[in-house]
């Protein structure tokens, strides 16, 4: 089974805008800059426990969850037309 690659990029935005970098996300959440990096590239994924936490860090609505943590990414090649 392939791994399930999500598109992190609206949340390296909102990174971006509130905290400036990922280190500094990876600081309030005690994780190491590694292990944030490693789930932002679908390498491991966030703990549900991780996702409520950043939410609250970064102001992100709970509605808008899926947004942010689980929109998968799509290649062009498969792109619809």
């Amino acid at each position: 089974m392939k791994n399930l690659e999500i598109n992190h990029s609206k949340l390296k935005g909102r990174i971006k805008e509130v905290l400036e970098t990922q280190n500094k996300l990876a600081k309030k959440l005690n994780l190491d800059e590694t292990t944030i990096s490693n789930k932002m590239n679908s390498n491991t994924y966030f703990t549900q426990k991780e996702i409520l936490n950043i939410c609250s860090i970064l102001n992100i609505s709970h509605s808008d969850i899926p947004e942010y943590f689980f929109k998968e990414k799509v290649r062009e090649n498969e792109q619809r037309k």
